[in-house]
């Protein structure tokens, strides 16, 4: 079989290496030079000192904390009851330089619905709530003691956001608190109840905005945005002189929380705001010494023998300063300055060195969250270096490591590592890109090779000791490896655009990036509503997460009319179908209505509210108009904004900033719609959420509806038009010519028919044609794509084995040669053979193990209820070696091997490199069965019919014999015999024939010759193409990485180039 994946490797590799590894040649020069003082003249960002007396301070948001201490104007700063909160803004100058912020001034706050008091008794109730908290949050034991917990409670006019309230205020009360900590404490206090006095007694609340992160609700109220530009302007802050300064920020101030302001109009109009400042992005990789098994930082030999830095400033094409930092002597590498040290203590304490005065913004790397950042805190920790911890922008905070589980609806649940190092972004690009992407591994060679087309040798830890304990040119080849391991991140975040992305997913919701990395989907969405919220006087109510599952109708889908179809199909597309439906119908938690609302409040007037398709009432723009609609049109009105801008600009950098916010726009409207949806979350909102879908199923319908009535022979039109398939959102029609631009021309004509039945903004577009296309089942399908007449785009499928992972890669590449046969060639015969011969292929073993592994993504072990494959296999390598074993969020990778004949699936999965070293054959027939035959029956069941079972039986299906499993129970009941080289039966004698074959000896003795130099050459091959690939031809190949195409190939040639010298020695010649 084609090996494509392969030849792009031998082409591109020797490229990366000569490209990435030679650039910045006169570091070489450097390295004779002192290194504090290289470091100072060319890492160091030094001090920032304002050029004139009145210079304002304009800055992009980086990261957000807080702490708790001394405020500005306070005495007696050891008294830990005068203790405020103080928020901190790191921000990035435009020339680079690094500056802290020390917020004061802004206290916590939530609220609480009065209890029917009318306006001369106000200020005595706020003091009667006031007094009843104090001596609540006073008396609670696990509270901080403060001088006052509650210092201010007012009356302010505001309506809930929960239900429409047609245009009348409330009288709310807004509780301050002294520190963020005491408003869930406030919040479980007034659920409960407490006590107001004579006349009112013992009364509990619904608390409103309790739930809001502290730092989210500064920001809010700040009007600042998540890596957006703000300013401070020169007379309302003071400079920290440098003795005091607490961070290694070249600059730090001090500020009142009403002084710190997004960029003014004025200041706007000459400001690029778009702009991004030269963030410093380092991205760096560790290599560990292991005693046995995976390394374990508590085990003293396991040392952490490199560190390799690539250090990056955004908007620069190139690397600003590559270096490794090794344990022992190390040959030079070119572009690279290489640092030696005698002991581990040295190296660590360097490198923490290193990383503050270099001062990141954001620190990046591959599995750095998991894996290398806890193993050097815990590394530090185990050999008693306290000054290893400050990695972070405060001199005197330490990092800190806990345990977490990341959950998301979107995302999934992973395990993970929550690591907090104050005014550094933590950009692991492994979980970011597992989010967004769904690739068969998430390794870095796989992820590399996917989006770079460039592969790198993976050494086994179990070898670096061996590379270690060598000479100064093995420990060169390993800082290579570790060097590459910190490139590719940094080439991985350009090539995605993962960084600017993240900034503008951050400046369109309002959120800190930190926030977007750490948290789920719904942050982005209540970021906006709190926003908007705030600005039309509406407040949100607390609602605890229930998980209660509510259910209802999805969208419909269109009964699909199987087939396949050389005759064009045109593809209808709601536009934004979900947020059109909430902005068209003004749905929304503020135009929430009831029965006796539409009779009373509406006297029944349908012009002036909604009746939904599933019973719920909201009313119309011309009553209220409604909170989500209002945020949505500004966000589809912004991204329309920004594409036009993309198209009118021709800086690339520029492009890629507005493409990456037109994106951002797009996710968070798109979001609006699964945020009212979520059970598990802030504000779920069933009304809403089947509301839309009820919408969206009588629209489709319509539009099937209209097409068929509008576009048939009785309206003139030379066929009847015929919807073949619907799905959510899309409409699928079959006009009935053969013409594309014909059919293209309908399609135009069709959906702005269709738009006009609807209202505004709802729109059905012409999306594109299909020819041929094959239509398998319902959200199964594949055909080429045409958004012009004159030439297909590309081959799209959707649900089909192509796009999914849960098969193995042999499945993903037949099922495209197929659709390549089908659809490309229109050559179904051609597919019907080709299909055949990988029958035949894998009956007789002749399949590459690599094409016959399958993954599947491992949860926590305790939520399975039955037994699965990859659980099970988890759990005997884990028996084997616990380090290695895969963890909850991984992708175990395994395969299904001979066994008895009536054992489960479970029972018989295996390791793949362990089956493939301990001899242990595949069960070809259950790939068959269980891989190959169902994909292969959905495609060509449409097309063949009752014909289908031709292809999985006949002479093609006549398998070879192979013999069970020698690992396992069974195994010491197995009796190895020799057979004969000729015909292979048992033959106990001397030499490899037998008596009947003795006569055939020397050409048989050829033909095995001939056999063992086809292994060799095959070897040879895979060998030498593994060595290009490390960057030497004449190094031992040393890689591990099993997401290589050619990783399985070379072992197992490996073991058949051994038995086949095996019997050719046997040979009495």
């Amino acid at each position: 079989m084609p090996h494509e994946r392969q030849d792009v490797l031998n082409k591109k590799v020797l490229i990366f290496y000569s490209a990435e590894m030679t650039q910045n040649e006169s570091y070489e020069e450097k390295d004779t030079c002192n290194w504090e003082e290289f470091v100072r003249k060319n890492v160091d960002r030094g001090r920032r000192v304002p050029t004139e007396p009145n210079e304002d301070l304009i800055l992009q948001h980086v990261d957000t904390d807080l702490y708790v201490g001394f405020v500005p104007g306070y005495d007696g700063e050891r008294d830990t009851r005068l203790h405020r909160p103080v928020i901190r803004i790191y921000g990035i100058d435009k020339q680079g330089q690094s500056v802290l912020i020390h917020i004061y001034g802004f206290c916590p706050y939530f609220f609480v619905q009065s209890w029917g008091f009318d306006e001369s008794q106000a200020e005595e109730m706020c003091e009667r709530l006031q007094k009843a908290l104090e001596f609540a949050l006073s008396s609670e034991k696990s509270s901080s003691k403060y001088d006052v917990y509650v210092p201010k409670v007012c009356t302010v006019e505001k309506q809930s956001l929960w239900g429409c309230q047609f245009g009348q205020n409330t009288t709310f009360l807004k509780i301050y608190v002294t520190v963020p900590t005491l408003v869930p404490t406030c919040r479980g206090i007034l659920q409960v109840g407490v006590d107001l006095g004579p006349g009112i007694g013992l009364q509990s609340f619904d608390t409103y905005e309790s739930n809001v992160p502290f730092l989210l609700r500064y920001m809010i109220d700040a009007d600042l945005y998540g890596s957006a530009w703000f300013e401070v302007e020169a007379s309302q802050y003071s400079v920290v002189p440098k003795n005091e300064m607490v961070s290694h920020c070249s600059m730090e101030v001090i500020v009142a929380w009403t002084d710190v302001k997004p960029l003014s109009k004025k200041l706007s109009l000459h400001w690029d705001v778009d702009s991004i400042a030269p963030l410093r992005l380092l991205s760096f990789d560790i290599e560990c010494q292991c005693s046995q098994g995976f390394p374990e930082a508590t085990n003293d030999s396991d040392k952490v023998i490199q560190i390799a830095n690539v250090l990056k400033i955004e908007g620069q094409k190139d690397f600003c300063y590559q270096t490794v930092f090794c344990l022992g002597s190390c040959a030079p590498i070119p572009g690279c300055h290489v640092r030696s040290f005698e002991t581990e203590r040295d190296l660590l304490l360097a490198w923490v060195q290193f990383v503050q005065k270099c001062d990141p913004d954001i620190l990046t790397g591959y599995n750095i969250v998991n894996f290398d950042l806890p193993y050097l805190l815990n590394r530090a920790a185990h050999m008693g270096i306290a000054d290893f911890p400050y990695l972070g922008r405060i001199r005197t905070s330490k990092a800190r490591i806990k345990d977490s589980m990341f959950s998301s609806r979107a995302y999934g649940t992973s395990a993970s590592k929550d690591i907090t190092i104050e005014g550094r972004i933590q950009m692991d690009l492994f979980p970011l890109i597992r989010r967004e992407h769904r690739l068969r591994s998430y390794s870095l060679n796989n992820v590399a090779f996917h989006f770079l087309q460039q592969s790198k040798e993976d050494v086994h830890y179990s070898i670096i000791g061996d590379l270690q304990n060598g000479n100064d040119q093995t420990r060169r080849r390993l800082a290579v490896y570790c060097l590459k391991d910190a490139m590719l991140p940094v080439r991985l975040n350009e090539q995605l655009m993962i960084l600017i992305n993240q900034i503008e997913m951050a400046r369109v919701t309002g959120v800190p990036i930190t926030f977007l990395i750490t948290r789920g989907q719904q942050i982005k969405v209540l970021s906006q509503i709190y926003r908007k919220a705030k600005v039309k006087g509406y407040l949100i109510p607390y609602r605890k997460m229930t998980g209660d599952e509510e259910t209802f109708d999805g969208a419909i889908v269109i009964p699909p009319q199987r087939g396949y179809y050389v005759s064009p199909i045109t593809t209808l597309d709601f536009a934004s179908l979900y947020p059109s439906i909430m902005m068209a119908h003004n749905l929304c938690y503020t135009t929430m209505a009831n029965r006796h609302d539409a009779l009373t409040k509406l006297n029944d007037d349908q012009s002036r509210y909604t009746l939904t398709p599933t019973g719920n009432y909201f009313v119309k723009p011309c009553v209220q108009k409604g909170l989500l609609p209002e945020i949505l049109e500004e966000l589809l009105a912004a991204r329309a904004a920004t594409k036009k801008a993309m198209k009118e600009t021709t800086d690339p950098s520029k492009q890629s900033v507005l493409n990456g916010r037109q994106l951002a726009l797009k996710i968070t409207a798109n979001s609006v719609y699964g945020f009212t949806g979520a059970t598990v979350g802030s504000l779920p909102c069933f009304a809403i959420s089947s509301s839309v879908t009820g919408f969206g199923r009588e629209m489709i319908e319509r539009a099937k509806e209209i097409v068929e009535s509008e576009f048939n022979m009785s309206k003139g039109y030379e066929h009847n038009a015929q919807v073949i398939y619907g799905d959510t959102d899309s409409v699928m029609v079959k006009f009935g010519t053969n013409e594309m631009k014909t059919a293209m021309e309908l399609g135009r004509k069709a959906a702005e028919l269709v738009t006009s039945h609807f209202q505004k903004p709802i729109r059905l577009e012409f999306e594109k044609v299909y020819m041929p296309y094959l239509l398998m089942n319902k959200k199964r399908y594949a055909g080429m794509l045409w958004t012009k007449s004159d030439k297909w785009d590309y081959m799209d499928a959707k649900g089909i084995e192509t796009v999914r992972r849960d098969n193995c890669e042999l499945v993903k590449t037949v099922v495209q040669k197929v659709l390549d046969y089908i659809l490309i060639e229109k050559d179904v015969l051609k597919a019907e053979q080709f299909t055949k011969s990988i029958i035949s292929k894998l009956l007789q073993n002749k399949i590459d193990m690599s094409l016959l592994v399958i993954t599947k993504a491992l949860g926590k072990i305790d939520e399975y209820k039955v037994k699965t494959a990859h659980v099970e296999l988890v759990q005997r390598m884990r028996k084997r070696d616990s380090a290695t074993a895969p963890k909850v969020g991984d992708r175990v990778a395994y395969v299904i091997i001979k066994g008895p004949k009536n054992a489960k699936a479970y029972e018989r999965v295996e390791d793949p490199l362990y089956a493939l070293e301990n001899g242990i054959p595949l069960d070809s027939e259950y790939y068959l069965t269980h891989q190959l035959k169902e994909p292969l029956k959905r495609i060509f069941e449409p097309i063949l019919g009752e014909k289908i079972n031709s292809l999985f039986s006949g002479r093609h299906t006549r398998a070879i014999t192979v013999s069970t499993s020698r690992v396992g129970a069974m195994s010491k009941f197995t009796v190895v015999r020799k057979t004969c080289a000729g015909c292979k039966v048992n033959w106990s004698g001397v030499g490899s024939v037998c008596d009947h074959c003795k006569g055939k000896e020397p050409q048989l003795y050829m033909k095995q010759m001939a056999l063992v130099r086809l292994h060799e050459q095959n070897f040879n091959s895979l060998w030498t193409q593994c060595q290009r690939c490390q960057g030497s031809l004449t190094q031992e190949v040393l890689c591990s990485n099993r997401d290589c195409p050619i990783f399985y190939r070379r072992t197992k040639v490996k073991k058949d180039l051994e038995n086949a010298q095996r019997v050719l020695a046997q040979f009495s010649l």
